[in-house]
């Protein structure tokens, strides 16, 4: 087969987010925004429920059915970049992890979703465990929310721009992977902050806040964007860059919702 039209190949391993804001349907339409040929490896189904305080109601997939969707993508295409979503169980973690060794990547973009909604205490502390112990080390570049930059930073408290960018400098000392540790509206001032830090070069990423609630899909929106412009040979600042500039628009151009949260549309 002729190679000419070959698209930049980006694959995200993460859970279906049912109303479409979040999740593997973010990254695909992301991916599709922003030029690559999308793939989605589903680890998980999770549907808010309205009648609970729209919590999380969250089903694991069957760890054989997430290796055979991983040996058919690797088989079939070459990747260019690939970003982990939400993995939700270490049985997920094992699976995905091993396959993973198995590829040699350009590039691994971690989004550490450490909180697994829906699960009891015990059992996200054991995920947590397992992302950082199997996955975090494969991973070249990491994008953590607030509180995922303090645990894996270690810090008790990440309340300004210097802490944040503090909690970075430790996360890569810790990996080795370039991070993009993102404040959003979690922080005070009028800015939405993000700090990058690849262990040279460190830039604070600032663009004034679109509301003071977040948003849902921002952050899977955020990686699956990095993911994309690194797949297309953006260098990591580059990526962080103009992902932002992604997010902050899909912000302003948020869809309404009946939930108690709007979602980003992917433009």
């Amino acid at each position: 087969m002729s190679n000419t039209s070959r698209p930049p190949f980006t694959l995200s391993i993460a859970g279906s987010e049912a109303t479409g804001g979040a999740g593997a349907q973010a990254d695909l339409k992301t991916f599709q925004a922003l030029g690559t040929y999308g793939i989605v490896a589903l680890t998980c189904i999770v549907s808010f429920d309205p009648k609970a305080g729209w919590g999380h109601r969250f089903v694991p997939i069957e760890p054989q059915v997430i290796a055979d969707q991983l040996e058919a993508e690797f088989a079939c295409y070459d990747m260019d970049a690939v970003k982990i979503g939400m993995l939700g169980t270490p049985a997920t973690i094992e699976t995905v992890a091993g396959a993973l060794r198995e590829q040699t990547l350009p590039h691994l973009v971690l989004d550490p979703v450490l909180i697994c909604k829906g699960q009891e205490p015990g059992a996200a502390l054991d995920t947590d465990n397992a992302l950082k112990e199997q996955v975090l080390p494969l991973a070249t570049f990491v994008t953590p929310n607030h509180f995922e930059a303090m645990s894996l930073s270690g810090m008790d408290a990440i309340e300004d721009v210097e802490a944040l960018t503090e909690a970075a400098k430790r996360i890569y000392d810790a990996c080795g992977a370039t991070v993009l540790a993102k404040g959003g509206v979690r922080l005070a001032g009028d800015d939405a902050v993000d700090v990058f830090y690849d262990g040279t070069t460190l830039e604070i990423l600032a663009t004034p806040k679109i509301g003071e609630h977040a948003v849902s899909g921002a952050g899977c929106s955020l990686a699956a964007a990095v993911t994309a412009e690194l797949a297309k040979g953006a260098t990591p600042l580059e990526a962080a860059r103009s992902a932002k500039a992604f997010v902050t628009e899909g912000i302003r151009n948020r869809v309404p919702s009946n939930a108690p949260f709007d979602a980003l549309r992917q433009l």
